[in-house]
């Protein structure tokens, strides 16, 4: 439906987003060493291993002893570091970059890296509540990328965002439009398409769990709904030409 490019909402009480840069590239380095840089038969087994699978952790099936990486409760977490390819990955990523860093600012670096493990950990319960007997592995940071758009909404309804809508019309478009419309297609798939390829149980999930958890978890004294509207750079108009008063009347230079 859309694709975020930018937004312009300064931070205010960090000077830099640590937390979700190093959630970036620690996706994008467990990507390379479980996909391009090892062979096929390597990336499925690090997905089994470290994928969610609902089956397991529920005890409808037990996994290949061979094929077991960590415990199957520590897949709550590791699934949302996997990625199946890199378009995958850098859908899940630009999300991130975009929405994160306002995030990480309204609640502090170690309550986000919380809120964002909460989120991803929340995604695969309901994706499991879901398909509680599915035994393919969940794999992505849907989840808790989910949870990240759904704070933002709440925080910054308000703030413009250029996005590309149809990934074909650049517009810049309050924050709300997109992110409500982004949200509410997660719940109508979930309802609608319940054999996909995605795992629309895992954003509902996600999106619930930010919806609830920045309620409690950004800085005392940070509002939602912020009313302030920021426009990206790209639509700022340029100053206006500086006005001389000569003495035939007004002259721009």
């Amino acid at each position: 439906m859309f694709i975020p490019l930018h937004d312009r909402n300064g931070l205010k009480h960090i000077k830099a987003q640590y937390v979700t840069i190093t959630l970036i590239v620690l996706n994008v380095l467990v990507w390379l060493v479980t996909g391009p840089l090892v062979g096929e038969q390597a990336a499925m087994r690090a997905a089994t291993g470290l994928g969610f699978i609902p089956a397991v952790v529920f005890d409808y099936a037990m996994l290949e002893p061979s094929l077991v990486l960590v415990p199957p409760d520590a897949t709550f977490l590791t699934y949302a570091f996997l990625h199946t390819d890199w378009l995958h990955l850098a859908s899940n990523m630009l999300f991130l970059w975009v929405f994160g860093d306002n995030v990480e600012d309204a609640m502090g670096h170690v309550r986000f890296l919380l809120f964002y493990l909460a989120c991803a950990a929340a995604g695969a319960l309901t994706h499991g509540l879901v398909m509680p007997t599915s035994a393919g592995p969940l794999i992505g940071a849907s989840g808790a990328v989910s949870g990240v758009v759904a704070a933002y909404v709440l925080l910054h309804p308000k703030v413009r965002v250029w996005v590309l809508v149809f990934f074909r019309l650049p517009l810049p478009l309050p924050a709300w439009i997109p992110l409500i419309l982004w949200i509410g297609q997660q719940f109508f798939m979930l309802v609608i398409d319940t054999e996909g390829g995605v795992s629309w149980g895992a954003h509902v999930g996600g999106i619930l769990a930010g919806s609830l958890l920045v309620l409690v978890l950004r800085r005392k004294g940070v509002p939602l709904f912020d009313r302030a509207i920021v426009t990206p750079n790209a639509v700022i108009p340029a100053p206006a030409a500086v006005s001389e008063r000569g003495p035939w009347g007004d002259r721009t230079g």
